[in-house]
C-alpha cells in the first residue's frame, strides 16, 4: 500500500502506473527556474530515487522564478536548498546530491549510474551539449529545457524533437554544436517559439559562463520544468500517456 501522501497520485494514475515510478530513478541536472521546479513535480508525483545536480548558490536576483530563491536561503547551495524541501515531501525519497559543475569527467563518473530519465536544465551551452552527448550515447532517455527567458505566454510552450524545435535561440545553438557531433535528432525539448524582445536582453562582461541576461517571469520557467516532468512520468508510464511531438501543451 502506497503512503496517504500519494493516495490522489494513485487514483489518477493507478497503482501499477505508481510502482514504476517509485521504482525509477531520474537525474536532474541545473536547479534553477526550470529544473528545481520539474525536481519537485517528480518528487510529488511519487519517482523514487532523484540525483540532482548544480554548483550554484542561490543569489537576491533569483527570486523572482526559482522555487527554492528565499530571503532566507540566500547564498545557500541551491542542491542542499533543494534537497531539504524534497525530503520534506518525501522523507522515503532517496536523493543524491552533486554540488559540482558537470564537466566532462563529472559527467563521466555520474552517468555510470544507470538512469531511467535524464533532465537537463542546464543554462550554458557548453556543458549542455556535454551532458545530452554523453545520455545519448549511454542510450538514456533525456529531456532538455530550452530558453524560457524572455517569454510571457505560456500557450506558446511545445514539446518535440530537437531536430523540431525552432525560433528559440538556445535549440539554433545547441542543434548547431550537437550537429557537428553527428546528433540531429532522438531526444525530446521543451521550448517556445515566443520572439524574444531586444529590450529583454542585456549584455555582461562579469560572468565566466554567459555572455548576457535575459530578463524573466516568474511563472514561465516554473512551466517549463512543469512540463518536463510531465514528459518524464508519461514516458516512465510508456504507452498509456502517449507523449505527441510539436504540439501546443494543453489539459
Amino acid at each position: 500500500m502506497h503512503p496517504l501522501w500519494q493516495t490522489r497520485t494513485e487514483l489518477l494514475l493507478g497503482t501499477e502506473s505508481l510502482k514504476k515510478l517509485s521504482s525509477s530513478h531520474v537525474l536532474v541536472a541545473g536547479l534553477g527556474g526550470v529544473g528545481a521546479y520539474a525536481a519537485e513535480m517528480l518528487c510529488r508525483a511519487g519517482i523514487g530515487t532523484l540525483t540532482i545536480a548544480d554548483k550554484d548558490i542561490i543569489h537576491p536576483s533569483n527570486r523572482n522564478r526559482q522555487l527554492i530563491a528565499l530571503k532566507s536561503n540566500e547564498g545557500r547551495d541551491k542542491v542542499h536548498a533543494l534537497a531539504e524541501r524534497l525530503k520534506d515531501i518525501n522523507p522515503e525519497l532517496k536523493l543524491f546530491c552533486i554540488n559540482d559543475l558537470l564537466k566532462d569527467t563529472i559527467i563521466d563518473e555520474v552517468l555510470r549510474t544507470r538512469f531511467d530519465f535524464v533532465v537537463d536544465a542546464i543554462d550554458t551551452l557548453s556543458p549542455k551539449v556535454t551532458l545530452i552527448a554523453k545520455c545519448l550515447e549511454n542510450n538514456f532517455r533525456v529531456v532538455s529545457s530550452m530558453g524560457s527567458g524572455g517569454k510571457l505566454d505560456p500557450l506558446q510552450i511545445k514539446v518535440s524533437d530537437i531536430a523540431d524545435s525552432y525560433n528559440c535561440r538556445l535549440a539554433y545553438f545547441l542543434r548547431k554544436h550537437l550537429h557537428k557531433l553527428g546528433i540531429r535528432s532522438g531526444f525530446k525539448v521543451v521550448f517556445s517559439p515566443e520572439t524574444v524582445p531586444k529590450s529583454a536582453v542585456q549584455l555582461i562582461d562579469d560572468e565566466q559562463f554567459k555572455r548576457s541576461t535575459v530578463g524573466t517571469i516568474s511563472y514561465m520557467p516554473p512551466v517549463f520544468g512543469c512540463i518536463i516532468a510531465s514528459v518524464v512520468i508519461r514516458e516512465i508510464m510508456d504507452s498509456d500517456h502517449p507523449i505527441h511531438d510539436s504540439g501546443l501543451i494543453s489539459g
